[in-house]
């Protein structure tokens, strides 16, 4: 029997594209029949015990994907034990990530989007830049990733 991968979505300020991916993932893995153990943080403390940017729940609740009971934290040293892979939206994130994290753990850093399959890009892009337009295309770039993310992890050989 394989053990429960357990993610971590990291982005800024954990208010908007970690929960997203957060949510998403929970979501599609659910429906997927695949269990696994999700959580998101930021590698800022601007937004400690938030809930995410309205904008970011409104356009997930658009799409079927709860993020109302979630809330902000920042990453911890023991994160970087406690879970398999700890995936940063962007390489600003991957690198203090990178900086934070043990030598020996190292392998266990990424960024998310390199699971994507449709989109070729290397980050997930922050949204308040795009306008309106931002927020959708964050979902489409996570729904991606996610689903790409959940085909790897079940082809994965249980360790």
């Amino acid at each position: 029997m394989k053990p429960t991968p357990s993610i971590l979505f990291v982005c800024m300020g954990n208010i908007c594209r970690s929960p997203t991916a957060e949510g998403v993932l929970r979501q599609r893995a659910a429906a997927a029949g695949l269990e696994l153990h999700i959580d998101s943080a930021g590698t800022h403390a601007y937004h400690i015990g938030e809930a995410p940017d309205t904008r970011s729940s409104r356009h997930a609740a658009q799409r079927g994907y709860d993020l109302t009971q979630q809330r902000a934290r920042q990453v911890s040293a023991d994160d970087f034990e406690r879970f398999d892979l700890l995936l940063a939206m962007d390489r600003d994130n991957l690198e203090l990530l990178q900086r934070a994290c043990p030598p020996q753990l190292r392998h266990k850093l990424g960024l998310f989007m390199q699971y994507a399959r449709r989109h070729r890009v290397l980050e997930v892009p922050d949204p308040y830049y795009g306008g309106v337009q931002g927020f959708d295309q964050v979902l489409d770039y996570i729904e991606d990733a996610a689903d790409g993310l959940i085909h790897d992890l079940r082809e994965r050989p249980a360790t």
